[in-house]
């Protein structure tokens, strides 16, 4: 399976109302330490709507400066609508990092 595919369909399995960091979806992936990459394919994920792109955060919780499908404060608004908090573009991720 192609480094994407193994991306999109570990981030289907980020639940609703928590997030991954892109170093946990590259670990998760079976590619520790490809992080960047992670990001990579998740900015040309054509999957939009069925692959959650926007539940996946940097390290320190951060939103994506230029997510691919309407900016950082439509990453913002699409955790908001699933219950997670956002401050100053930024997700605690003691309380809604996913442990799957």
């Amino acid at each position: 399976m192609k480094f994407d595919e193994q991306v999109y369909r570990t981030v289907k399995l980020v639940p609703e109302g928590k997030v991954a960091t892109y170093g946990q979806i590259a670990f998760m992936s079976g590619h520790k330490g490809a992080a960047r990459a992670v990001g990579n394919a998740l900015h040309v994920n054509p999957y939009f709507g069925e692959v959650p792109c926007h539940r996946v955060v940097n390290s320190q919780g951060r939103l994506a400066p230029s997510f691919a499908f309407g900016g950082i404060d439509a990453q913002k608004t699409m955790l908001e609508r699933e219950g997670v908090e956002v401050t100053d573009g930024k997700v605690d991720l003691e309380k809604y990092q996913w442990r799957g």
